[in-house]
C-alpha cells in the first residue's frame, strides 16, 4: 500500500474493513506515527471502529465518531473538523459505511479530500459475501460508492475470509476472484489481508492482519 496520509477505507457489508482498518490505524501507531481514525460507519451498528475506544486511547490513536455512535438513533451528527485534523498532521484513517448509502457520509467531505491530495482510497472486497461472489458485482457496488461519495478508488484490498474458520486455501480461492476484481476496474490490488498461518506464499502484496472484529455470536 503506498503510504499516504489519508487512507479511506470502504467496502460492501460484511467485507472486513472495519478489521482492515483497525489493523491499519494500529500499525501505523506502531512505527511511532500519529495516526487519527475517523469512523463513518453510519450503516452498519454492529461493526464500527467506535467500538474499539478504550485500545485505540492505549495506543495513542486519536478516534473522531458521529455524536451518536454506539446508540440505536438513526440520524447521526457528522460534526467532524476533517480540514483542521489533516492540517493537525500524522495519519488519517476513514472507515467508511457500506455501500452507496454509507458513501454519502463520505460525500460531505469531498472537496476537502480533493483539495488535501496526499490521499488513498481503498475498496475491500471478500469474495465470499452473498451479494459480491461475482467480480462483475463487487465493481458494480464499487462504482456505486464512488458515485455517491463523488470520490474514485485507487487500490483494491483483498480481504476474503470466513471469519473464524478462514484457512490457507479459503484466501487461495479467492486469488483468481481479487485478480478480475482488479482487472475489471482497471485497480491494482494494493493488499491480500490474511492472518498468520492462512497466508498463500503466492498472494500479492501480503498484509498481515489479526482478527479484532467478530461475529455477534463469537462475542
Amino acid at each position: 500500500m503506498d503510504n499516504k496520509k489519508l487512507t479511506i477505507v470502504t467496502g460492501h457489508y460484511g467485507a472486513g474493513k472495519t478489521n482492515f482498518s483497525v489493523n491499519l490505524a494500529l500499525d501505523i501507531a506502531a512505527r511511532g506515527e500519529k495516526c487519527t481514525v475517523i469512523d463513518l460507519d453510519i450503516v452498519n451498528p454492529y461493526f464500527r471502529t467506535a467500538d474499539f475506544t478504550g485500545m485505540f486511547t492505549e495506543k495513542g490513536i486519536s478516534l473522531y465518531a458521529p455524536v451518536y455512535a454506539n446508540s440505536n438513533l438513526d440520524i447521526p451528527s457528522l460534526n467532524i473538523p476533517l480540514e483542521s485534523i489533516l492540517a493537525d498532521g500524522g495519519y488519517v484513517v476513514i472507515d467508511v459505511g457500506g455501500d452507496d448509502e454509507g458513501a454519502k457520509a463520505l460525500g460531505r467531505f469531498a472537496p476537502v479530500i480533493t483539495a488535501f491530495g496526499d490521499s488513498q482510497m481503498l475498496y475491500v472486497i471478500n469474495r465470499y459475501r452473498y451479494l459480491t461472489k461475482e467480480a462483475a458485482d463487487a465493481v458494480q457496488v464499487m462504482r456505486e460508492i464512488e458515485y455517491s461519495c463523488g470520490l474514485a478508488h485507487t487500490g483494491i484490498i483483498n480481504n476474503s475470509s470466513l471469519g473464524a474458520e478462514t484457512t490457507e486455501e479459503t484466501v487461495r480461492s479467492s486469488l483468481p476472484f481479487a485478480g478480475e476484481v482488479s482487472r475489471l476496474s482497471g485497480l491494482p490490488i494494493c493488499a491480500t489481508c490474511a492472518a498468520e498461518g492462512a497466508m498463500p506464499e503466492e498472494a500479492p502484496e501480503k498484509y498481515p492482519i489479526k482478527r479484532y472484529v467478530r461475529n455477534l455470536w463469537e462475542k
